[in-house]
């Protein structure tokens, strides 16, 4: 089994929300990321979307995004970015995707010798939060994270890979070490998958490897709409 990621599509079959208007590497992005999904994927593999999955609303308008997405080849797991609105109830989500789809929202998931987990995340601060709501957000979302790591330790049973999937950078800028690097360290994590930057973001690299643990940038318009192969 191959795992592979990609992550920021931003669909938008149910409303009017074009994306060439932020530059030309999202002009017919679908495509490529399409002909690039259907040669690199095969129904046993894996593909991991970290977040921003579709603009829509509410949990009716996004399904034909994600039925968008079930069309596509292999196993498809994904998780909730800070532009996916319609994303409010994990329990309508999962009882309504299609067999090949699953959605990872503070807890775990095992595909033979392969443990995928995560949670959303938050801004990681330069030097301090911006505000107090921002250090309130952060702190829910690193409990968020280790319940997830914590759901994933049970799982490991026989030294399996262990990837964490996350929309927001787990660092900051300068891609220092924070409390969420610790957290993976501390549970063992192998890769980290994760989104939200895009072209206007230039410091960013698309992999990184910090204390023995991949990083690994997946925003669609930064890997030019091609899948990145993880495993």
């Amino acid at each position: 089994m191959k795992v592979f990621a990609i992550s920021d599509l931003h669909l938008s079959t149910n409303c009017d929300k074009p994306m060439d208007i932020f530059g030309p590497v999202w002009e017919n992005y679908l495509q490529q990321v399409e002909d690039s999904w259907n040669a690199n994927v095969g129904a046993d593999d894996l593909v991991l979307i970290a977040g921003d999955i579709s603009w829509a609303m509410y949990y009716k308008d996004a399904l034909p995004d994600l039925e968008y997405i079930a069309s596509l080849p292999g196993k498809k797991v994904i998780l909730r970015g800070n532009h996916d609105y319609w994303w409010k109830s994990i329990s309508e989500i999962r009882s309504n995707l299609h067999s090949s789809m699953y959605a990872i929202q503070n807890d775990a998931i095992k595909f033979d010798d392969v443990i995928i987990c995560g949670s959303r995340g938050w801004t990681v601060p330069e030097v301090e939060h911006k505000t107090p709501e921002d250090e309130k957000i952060f702190n829910r979302e690193l409990i968020r994270m280790e319940l997830s790591l914590k759901s994933a330790k049970v799982m490991r049973t026989n030294n399996e890979k262990l990837v964490v999937m996350v929309h927001y950078p787990p660092f900051n800028s300068k891609l220092e070490e924070s409390q969420f690097t610790k957290l993976f360290e501390k549970y063992g994590v192998d890769k980290v998958v994760y989104g939200h930057l895009h072209n206007y973001d230039k410091k960013s690299k698309l992999s990184v490897n910090i204390n023995n643990i991949d990083y690994i940038l997946t925003s669609c318009d930064l890997v030019k709409n091609q899948l990145t192969k993880i495993l």
